[in-house]
């Protein structure tokens, strides 16, 4: 059975890392949204975000898709 290239390469990039790019919200606080993925959040600090995007991710894939590491860019 031959898997398909684009099953093989969607897989790959899930298990090893996801991005969220971060920006200051106008009300105060902080949001980010994930590269390539359905994800957003919010938070009133930097460590609230953090503990909030790595919530989400956790919501969002299923254990064996969990992304290995979790890149915020400003």
């Amino acid at each position: 059975m031959t898997i398909p290239c684009e099953y093989k390469k969607t897989n790959y990039l899930r298990m090893k890392e996801i991005v969220f790019i971060v920006e200051e919200s106008q009300d105060g606080g902080y949001f980010a949204r994930a590269v390539n993925q359905s994800i957003i959040t919010q938070g009133e600090t930097m460590e609230e975000l953090r503990n909030m995007i790595s919530d989400a991710v956790r919501c969002h894939f299923e254990e064996t898709e969990m992304p290995k590491l979790i890149h915020l860019q400003r």
